[in-house]
């Protein structure tokens, strides 16, 4: 992965990200020579939350498939978390 340093971005600003990015969807951002920040395109980053929204509904899917889930209405569900909350101040 490109890397620019905080000192080529205090002399060169957002040029020295668009140069690094022109054939990169990303690059790295160190100061004192190390790793801090990482910068990229905004579609690179939409595509990223993309791909991470799938895998939580994957998960949440995976969960209702193993019996990992509960249905309830809004009201059950307050009665519920209280009941759980009694049990836990009891310990």
């Amino acid at each position: 992965m490109p890397q620019l340093t905080a000192n080529d971005l205090k002399v060169r600003g957002i040029a020295a990200i668009e140069d690094v990015l022109a054939g990169q969807t990303e690059a790295t951002i160190s100061v004192r020579g190390k790793d801090r920040f990482v910068v990229m395109d905004v579609a690179q980053y939409h595509y990223l939350r993309e791909c991470e929204l799938e895998a939580a509904l994957a998960q949440s899917r995976a969960d209702l498939a193993a019996g990992r889930a509960v249905n309830e209405t809004a009201a059950e569900h307050l009665q519920r978390m209280e009941r759980l909350l009694t049990e836990d101040a009891g310990r």
